[in-house]
């Protein structure tokens, strides 16, 4: 038995015969417009990537920043 993917039922959904021209192996018309999308969708998935990262940064800093702070205040009250 084969298994059904996500996509595949999302392309049925979406359009019966382009599901089923997919399915007989015809190729897309619209190859630049995959290419600009296959595009975009790398770019914004490097755009979360370092938007991630960054946020690990931040975090990392914040939680340096709270430990020198309550090492200069212990020094102060000592």
């Amino acid at each position: 038995m084969k298994t059904i993917r996500a996509s595949e039922i999302g392309a049925f959904v979406y359009c019966h015969r382009a599901w089923w021209l997919q399915k007989q192996g015809v190729p897309s018309q619209n190859q630049a417009e995959m290419v600009s999308g296959t595009e975009l969708h790398q770019r914004h998935g490097r755009t979360v990537m370092v938007a991630g990262c960054v946020r690990i940064l931040a975090y990392f800093l914040l939680l340096a920043a709270l430990a020198l702070t309550a090492v200069y205040l212990t020094g102060l009250l000592l």
